[in-house]
């Protein structure tokens, strides 16, 4: 590897854990809601029960040490220090994968598919499904640099992540991504630089084919009431921070409940959860992607991705092997044909019974046998 590749360790200062906490007791709260459930946002009493929790039982060192067992590391690509897991996998035939996370993520998300990724065999897996692993943080975000001038849109990521690959030593490698990961995946794909070989999403983001309107499949019909649903109740964050990413950074980097509320939400929101974010991960999974937020106070410049890239998101044809798996809970769905106009060399579809927007940190056992399907098909 490159001899400005550095490795890196997580470690929270003292004071700003004691900051937190000073924080969370202080905090000034509004009054209830007005009526039962989630409709006007993340209710007042589960929001002081996770507040209670991470002010007097979240232990972040414990956490912190979870995600110290990965190797981690930092290199400079295009004037910004970028962050990234790079775990090795012990059989000589692996392939290179890199896995892009989205908002409100982190490499939190893929904390529970890394180890079967990378050593299938100690899984109940084959040794041919092998990869080394690479989870970039997107710039902006957690321990990755923070961009001081405009330009940092999706298509720009992608072709840092190239760079990041082929600095890694890797001239040939596999994409995957959900969120903003499956754009910058797709992105990838849609370069074509020589070295991305296939690509999987877990996200398939494309515009409905007017020409299905009048024979709509189930899954179509589902998709559209969710694109509809999205656009009535769940998409005013992404028209702020599309459009005033600096105003709501100032609300999110002074407040940890403030901060915690606004991803929590979007994890009850967008996961297969049954109505409660904790049917499917507990208290300190939920904090532990939250505090990556917090403790890099990036509220802002991770917001700033949408005022780069969210109202011009590039849909040029894709033409390399591509991998789709379709969750039921996701935010935006496909129908193959709606996905063979843009990707025109799908290799592995698959509708899922059970997930969401999160499928690594939902249903890892699942999310890890779609990417090993996926690239087996890719050949």
């Amino acid at each position: 590897m490159s001899g400005d590749i550095t490795p890196f360790k997580i470690d929270i200062g003292d004071d700003i854990l004691a900051d937190l906490k000073e924080r969370l007791k202080n905090t000034r709260w509004p009054e209830k809601e007005t009526v039962d459930g989630w409709s006007q946002g993340i209710p007042l009493a589960y929001t002081q029960e996770l507040a209670n929790y991470w002010l007097n039982d979240y232990d972040w060192r414990s956490r912190e040490a979870r995600l110290n067992a990965f190797d981690q590391f930092t290199t400079r690509l295009d004037g910004i220090d970028f962050h990234f897991i790079h775990e090795r996998s012990p059989h000589s035939q692996a392939k290179p994968l890199v896995m892009t996370h989205g908002w409100p993520g982190s490499i939190v998300e893929f904390q529970k598919v890394i180890a079967p990724l990378t050593d299938p065999v100690t899984h109940g897996g084959n040794a041919e499904d092998a990869f080394h692993v690479v989870c970039p943080t997107l710039p902006g975000y957690g321990f990755s640099g923070k961009p001081t001038a405009p330009g940092w849109s999706v298509e720009k990521i992608a072709e840092t992540w190239d760079k990041l690959m082929l600095k890694l030593g890797y001239d040939k490698y596999f994409a995957q991504g959900g969120d903003w990961g499956a754009v910058v995946t797709a992105a990838i794909g849609m370069q074509n630089r020589g070295a991305c070989e296939a690509i999987h999403l877990n996200m398939v983001f494309v515009e409905p084919d007017p020409t299905t309107m009048e024979d709509l499949t189930p899954l179509e019909r589902s998709a559209l009431e969710g694109i509809q649903h999205y656009q009535n109740h769940d998409s005013g964050y992404s028209k702020q921070q599309s459009t005033r990413p600096q105003t709501i950074g100032y609300a999110l980097a002074d407040s940890p409940v403030g901060q915690m509320a606004w991803i929590a939400e979007k994890f009850w929101s967008w996961m297969d959860c049954d109505g409660h974010p904790e049917n499917i991960l507990t208290k300190d999974e939920l904090l532990d992607n939250i505090m990556l937020y917090w403790c890099t106070t990036s509220p802002a410049s991770s917001a700033r991705l949408y005022w780069e890239s969210f109202n011009d998101i590039s849909r040029d044809d894709v033409k390399l092997p591509t991998g789709c798996s379709i969750y039921p809970k996701e935010i935006f769905r496909a129908s193959r044909r709606w996905a063979e106009r843009r990707f025109k060399n799908i290799v592995y579809w698959n509708e899922l019974p059970k997930g969401g927007h999160f499928a690594a940190f939902e249903q890892p056992e699942v999310f890890v046998d779609e990417v090993r399907k996926a690239f087996r098909a890719a050949g």
